[in-house]
């Protein structure tokens, strides 16, 4: 019988493994805690890699009892630490952006002016509400307080990414308000600011 294909959501699973054991139940909790913002899967999904790790001998499974029902506990195996250790040498691939918000304003001429507000109004709103956790964790981590504080070095630099991210869709979204509330009524009818093309050109070559 052939091996699963393994994804990369198994490789996330495997790592959470690599971090303690859990139960499924855990594992979809604790990928929605750590990873969802950068790895974000259905938990139906979730449930499968567990036992696709164990057919491909990188997990074991241990079923034990809590209180009258019983569980299945998944563990990380040294072949799991091997082949964890293989994907992590390769550099994997960059951002894949899913921005609908983005698209609207593509095609904003078919639509109204406050139509078009009224999406970048909701995208620095998207910003602020995530910004909010993700300040809440950033503050634990700060005091020595967040859950597994020992890989702070590693949970650190997913943190620095999604902050500068928060920070920039709010800034983009203030900015883009400002050039649309200067557009005539018919959005059709707007015309691009020549210093605006000019400062987007300079920011860009960085």
């Amino acid at each position: 019988m052939s091996s699963p294909r393994l994804t990369s959501t198994s490789f996330a699973v495997l790592g959470l493994l690599a971090v303690r054991s859990w139960s499924t139940y855990e594992l979809t909790q604790q990928m929605d805690r750590s990873l969802g913002r950068m790895w974000p899967r259905a938990t139906s999904k979730l449930y499968e890699e567990p036992k696709k790790l164990v057919a491909a001998g990188f997990a074991a499974a241990e079923t034990e009892a809590v209180g009258r029902r019983p569980r299945t506990v998944y563990s990380i195996t040294e072949e799991g630490r091997t082949a964890l250790a293989r994907w992590l040498a390769e550099p994997g691939d960059g951002p894949v952006v899913e921005f609908e918000q983005l698209v609207k304003l593509t095609f904003a001429e078919h639509g109204t002016r406050e139509d078009a507000r009224r999406t970048v109004a909701a995208a620095r709103a998207w910003a602020q509400e995530r910004n909010a956790e993700n300040l809440l964790a950033a503050r634990q981590y700060a005091a020595g307080e967040g859950p597994f504080q020992d890989r702070a070095a590693q949970t650190m630099l997913a943190g620095a990414f999604f902050t500068e991210l928060y920070a920039t869709v709010a800034r983009w979204a203030d900015w883009a308000d400002e050039q649309i509330a200067a557009w005539p009524e018919d959005p059709a009818q707007a015309t691009a600011d020549p210093d605006q093309l000019e400062e987007i050109a300079r920011r860009a070559d960085w």
